[in-house]
């Protein structure tokens, strides 16, 4: 039996829920089970998942909206923006298989999902519960500090940094497995994760120069348009390591493959957010959370990209 997990691509939170899914499933419901996986983008517009990515005996989302497709058997998120098409929330609301979860207030999708299969299934999540841990601080955005987001020195940051910010599926794929077992600082040492990260952490530290000089804070919202140096994927607290009073962040993004705009609040003066970032992101085809949101575009769509960031860059202002 073929199982297929789909996951939220460049994502620590789609990786780990990947991971307890996994261990769950081949634990509680079929040991003999083959595992697949395949990470998802979000697309321009907010297009529908492609049917032609159920291609296991059982399919399960994670960490990544709503399908309406009957090839879906399992399906867990926790974003505000989960039911992007049209008939998706009535789907889900109807769907009696007791096998289709969505909580959006909780922080990471990997411990809503522990713990609806500890109390419907009665799976055992305590071995990873350093996972749990840090997949709950990474995506509910409780860091200490804005350095401690952006300086990177713990192994589980540096596992998120190389997740985040690979091109290479498979290096994704083999994060996953070994999260089911190995503790986050044996695999941050692991040659193909720590070779990545210096790589990468070269580029963060030029990014974080970049950013530097193109961001500005104005009425509490710093930012900062980086399309034309080719970036689309940055360390999301940099502007708050560079202006730690800043209310909200906004900044539009290129890579070959798409135009995008990311938004962002404080996490660490969560008193100064007065908008659902969520909201905002949905009236262009996006999505996320209350707190962060991002839309995506065709790389062609860049001046579309770069009018929404105006827009909502005058209502956060406003």
């Amino acid at each position: 039996m073929r199982l297929k997990i789909l996951f939220h691509d460049n994502c620590f939170d789609g990786a780990a829920s990947a991971a307890v899914f996994t261990r769950f499933y081949l634990e509680r419901i079929n040991k003999d089970a083959t595992v697949e996986y395949q990470g998802l983008a979000h697309k321009a517009g907010g297009a529908a998942i492609d049917e032609g990515v159920f291609t296991g005996d059982e399919n399960a989302i994670v960490d990544f909206r709503y399908s309406q497709s009957p090839k879906l058997t399992w399906w867990f998120d926790h974003h505000v923006s989960a039911f992007q098409q049209p008939g998706d929330e009535a789907h889900f609301r109807a769907d009696r298989s007791g096998r289709k979860f969505h909580d959006p207030t909780r922080k990471s999708n990997t411990c809503f999902l522990a713990d609806t299969v500890r109390e419907k299934f009665g799976f055992d999540p305590s071995p990873m519960a350093e996972l749990l841990e840090w997949a709950e601080l990474i995506d509910g955005a409780q860091f200490e500090s804005p350095r401690q987001a952006v300086e990177l020195k713990e192994p589980a940051l540096q596992v998120m940094t190389v997740l985040e910010a690979t091109r290479d599926p498979e290096v994704v794929k083999r994060i996953i497995r070994e999260m089911q077992t190995r503790p986050l600082e044996e695999i941050a040492r692991q040659p193909y994760v720590a070779d990545l990260f210096r790589q990468i952490y070269a580029k963060h530290q030029q990014n974080i120069e970049v950013v530097r000089a193109k961001a500005k804070l104005e009425q509490g919202v710093v930012f900062f348009d980086v399309a034309d140096e080719g970036l689309d994927s940055i360390n999301k607290f940099i502007s708050y390591y560079l202006y730690p009073d800043a209310a909200y962040t906004v900044w539009v993004g290129k890579s070959a493959a798409r135009s995008k705009v990311s938004i962002g609040s404080n996490p660490w003066h969560p008193e100064l957010r007065r908008h659902d970032l969520s909201k905002l992101a949905e009236r262009y085809g996006g999505g996320g959370h209350p707190v962060v949101a991002a839309i995506s575009f065709s790389a062609a769509d860049l001046p579309k990209a770069r009018a929404a960031a105006a827009d909502i860059l005058a209502q956060l202002r406003g």
